[in-house]
């Protein structure tokens, strides 16, 4: 916990952004079905281990900003939440789930900049 987990971006052309990063960095593009199109998990070049993801910004994430978000692991991402609010920033999204991932949100700490806090579901 307390880790940078994932690191993605939400752009309104993520398919062009994708093709940019993959030519720029060797990313080998994943696609992941979003009902109706695709977001995409891009692949380290020799690994075959994804590095990113490059979102539309659509559905639950038609809101973010267009800029790399790196999602914080903590234990409670409800508690964690309500902690930033009380300590001066603000939650832009959620918390809400993530399918069977787990839950995350979106906040603003009180200097402007942006992060996402995650939860992995509990695993048995």
């Amino acid at each position: 916990m307390g880790t940078v987990g994932w690191i993605d971006l939400t752009v309104a052309d993520a398919t062009a952004v994708r093709d940019f990063y993959s030519q720029v960095t060797g990313w080998a593009p994943s696609p992941v079905p979003m009902g109706g199109y695709d977001d995409y998990s891009m692949v380290a070049p020799g690994t075959g281990e994804p590095a990113a993801g490059i979102c539309h910004a659509r559905g639950s994430n038609a809101d973010l900003p267009p800029q790399w978000l790196i999602y914080i692991t903590v234990p409670n991402v409800d508690a964690s939440a309500s902690r930033c609010v009380e300590l001066g920033g603000k939650v832009l999204a959620g918390p809400r789930g993530m399918g069977s991932y787990g839950r995350y949100c979106v906040i603003q700490d009180p200097a402007g900049a942006v992060a996402a806090l995650f939860t992995p579901a509990a695993t048995s």
